[in-house]
């Protein structure tokens, strides 16, 4: 069955049209010249040139033979000499039929069924794409943006939504109980992503047991003084001159003149006791001293040095591994420490009988180590890394995917077992529909076979004869063709060939015939039984009011075995310009008011363009008086040419031929001169515009012209007393 139908760039189908919901019985109202055979042409040949942007929507997607009743119909059926014959089941036995009708409806059963698991599957279709897209949504916004800067190298081939998704699946699918930490996978980052590390030297480490060795010695903390027991020795001790006796001795020459009171007091006896005073425990004392110092000071500098060399070295270095702020603060303490020491030795060797402290530099040593180490570290992974860059690369990347999919392992999981389900319910109604195709194919081909053996074209051609005599056509019948029994002819009681010789109500009439004969059976054996939509365009053209009942009748028909389900014709689509073979074609039971399997439509044009409205189970046609004021009503959808026609048939209507009222009559009713000559006018414009279109009605605007006779046409109901009747029937039309 037909479900949707869009028109679009053909004809008048300028903008796009679309007539959707259609039920099985479908009537459509629509003026002449309003887009019906357009329509009809493309349900019956939809890949014609231009209607590259038109579409049919088939129920579960099974398409039916379609059955095109309309003009090129009649052309193509009649006036070509001969009429193809109808198969019927017209020698079957009653077996038979029964066992093709039987097989008819499990046919109906399959596609039935089949249009139910496809509904269910473009349901569950569009509720995996709904799902699939929500999860990409969640990757992109919760992994994807949040790790893009640091982990980009990472997400290279997959930067865009599928990829991203189909991979953190193949990853969460094959996850690993090893998970890196965060902190650990962005520092690797750093050395691996982007250009490729070269390997950093090893720092070396602060040797400085030297200058600890020597800020250790007890020397420092020792007053190194003269020998106790020389007679001078009290002296100077007493008054603590002997840093000050022995700084003087390097000035004693070998004159007698005394360095410290420069007078000639220097005696043998006194050089001989400050010699003794100053013995050679004071002299290696002070040596040491002196050494001890001098290394240390040499040590401290190298040190020093090396210092600010690592820390000039590291600063410039992109691959830097040290930390620098902490090793700058702990190297300018150590500096500070070291010259408060070389400010202390100086004042020993100056002083040796000062006792002085030395400020231990070990720990700050140690911790400037413990930093050298703690880069040494990274600096061994890092020139591992570059060693192995490929592999390394490789496998930070694997680490950094099993890390994300490990962190977000319960949304992943649910939406990966929704997927999976989703998915699994998706091929399980694929299969079961592919099934019913091909039970429906292969029984398709079994009731073909089957039509094959009890087939004929004669009970056509009875029916047709039967229809034609029992509605006075006894002038003419239909007989098999002599050159094909399988092919019709038209013949006179006299034998001679009619064609060319009927009037065009009785083209009409026959060729319908033969379209219902044709809706029932098939051109060829094999195609009697197939389902199929009809779709018939006004069918009642040159036709006589008894023959539209006729017509009517035979269509009310199959819309009653639609209705019922009965036989392969499963939709039909009536399009007609006629009031009155719409409202009897459609016409139920004069009691029932809709009824759920039907759907009316009217196809307008206005501007050149067509539009359709939809009306439902509502019949928008009642009678063609009500439709006269419905055009009327919606004056701003139709014509100005039918505006006057409307108003022309509504006043003959309603004053002339029930009213028995003449123009005359009319114009009387108008008091002043000035209105009966605008009543007047208003009637011959009718007139005219009606059957011609008068050059001088366009001296005026079209919309002027169109209002003033507007309030014209209702003044005829006031002054005739039947304002009442003309305002219900304009808000009935509404």
């Amino acid at each position: 069955m037909i479900e949707n139908i869009t028109l679009k760039g053909i004809a008048t189908y300028k903008s796009e049209v679309e007539i959707k919901n259609l039920k099985p019985i479908n009537f459509i109202y629509g003026a002449n010249g309003c887009g019906k055979t357009t329509l009809t042409k493309f349900i019956d040949e939809p890949a014609l040139l231009g209607f590259e942007n038109c579409s049919l929507k088939w129920r579960g997607d099974f398409s039916l033979k379609t059955l095109v009743y309309n003009k090129d119909f009649r052309d193509r059926n009649f006036y070509n000499g001969q009429i193809a014959g109808v198969f019927t089941l017209g020698e079957a036995t009653t077996e038979e039929i029964e066992k093709i009708v039987e097989m008819q409806k499990q046919l109906g059963e399959i596609k039935e069924n089949g249009a139910g698991k496809k509904k269910s599957l473009d349901k569950l279709v569009i509720e995996n794409d709904d799902a699939e897209n929500e999860f990409k949504e969640l990757l992109w916004s919760e992994i994807y943006k949040n790790n893009e800067i640091k982990f980009k190298d990472a997400f290279a081939g997959f930067m865009k939504k599928d990829t991203f998704k189909t991979k953190i699946l193949t990853e969460f699918n094959n996850r690993s109980n090893h998970i890196r930490l965060l902190e650990d996978l962005t520092k690797t980052a750093k050395t691996i992503f982007g250009k490729q590390p070269r390997e950093i030297p090893i720092l070396k480490k602060l040797e400085t047991s030297k200058i600890q060795e020597i800020e250790n010695k007890p020397i420092w903390k020792k007053k190194v003084l003269g020998k106790a027991d020389v007679e001078i020795a009290t002296l100077i001790q007493r008054l603590n001159l002997n840093d000050w006796v022995n700084e003087g001795r390097n000035y004693l020459e070998d004159n007698l003149t005394c360095p410290f009171c420069q007078q000639e007091t220097i005696t043998e006896n006194f050089r001989k006791q400050l010699e003794d005073y100053f013995d050679e425990t004071f002299v290696s004392d002070t040596n040491f001293i002196k050494t001890y110092t001098s290394e240390y000071l040499r040590d401290s500098e190298t040190l020093i040095n090396y210092l600010l060399s690592v820390e000039q070295t590291e600063k410039s270095n992109p691959d830097n591994k040290l930390d620098l702020e902490s090793f700058a603060a702990l190297s300018k303490t150590l500096d500070t420490q070291l010259k408060a020491n070389k400010e202390l030795l100086h004042n020993k060797q100056k002083e040796p009988s000062r006792s002085i402290e030395l400020q231990q530099t070990y720990e700050q040593v140690q911790s400037l180590n413990k930093l050298i180490d703690s880069a040494n570290e990274e600096i061994v992974t890092h020139n591992k890394i570059a060693d192995n860059y490929v592999s390394e690369r490789n496998t930070l990347i694997s680490d950094i995917w099993q890390y994300l999919v490990h962190e977000h392992a319960t949304a992943i999981d649910l939406y990966d077992k929704k997927l999976k389900g989703l998915e699994a319910g998706i091929v399980n109604l694929s299969n079961a529909r592919q099934k019913l195709l091909d039970d429906h194919n292969k029984l398709k081909i079994e009731i073909s076979e089957a039509n094959k053996n009890v087939t004929s074209v004669q009970p056509s051609i009875d029916e047709i004869n039967r229809i034609l005599k029992s509605y006075g056509y006894t002038n003419f019948e239909i007989v098999p063709s002599p050159q094909d029994k399988n092919q019709y002819q038209i013949l006179r009681e006299d034998g001679t060939i009619a064609e060319s010789t009927l009037s065009e109500g009785e083209v009409t009439f026959i060729t319908f015939l033969y379209f219902l004969q044709l809706a029932k059976g098939g051109i060829s054996e094999d195609s009697i039984s197939e389902d199929r939509v009809l779709i018939v365009d006004d069918p009642i053209c040159s036709l006589d009011s008894n023959v539209l009942f006729v017509v009517s009748s035979l269509l009310k028909q199959i819309i009653k075995s639609i209705r019922t389900n009965e036989g392969n014709i499963k939709q039909i689509i009536v399009l007609t310009h006629n009031v009155y073979f719409h409202k009897e074609v459609s016409f139920i039971d004069g009691r029932t008011q809709e009824i759920g399997n039907t759907n009316f439509w009217i196809l307008r044009k206005n501007d050149n363009i067509t539009s359709i409205q939809e009306f439902g189970l509502k019949n928008p046609i009642h009678n063609s008086y009500e439709l006269l004021w419905r055009e009327l009503q919606n004056r701003t959808i139709t014509s100005g040419i039918a505006i006057q026609n409307t108003m022309r048939r509504i006043i003959e209507n309603y004053f002339k031929i029930l009213g028995k009222y003449g123009d005359d009559d009319l114009i009387e009713k108008f008091e002043s001169n000035e209105e009966r000559e605008i009543c007047r006018s208003l009637i011959c414009w009718i007139n005219e515009g009606s059957h011609s279109i008068p050059d001088d009605l366009f001296i005026e605007h079209h919309e002027t012209v169109t209002e003033k006779y507007f309030t014209v046409f209702k003044d005829i109901f006031t002054k005739m007393g039947h304002l009442e009747h003309y305002n219900m029937m304009m808000k009935d039309a509404a």
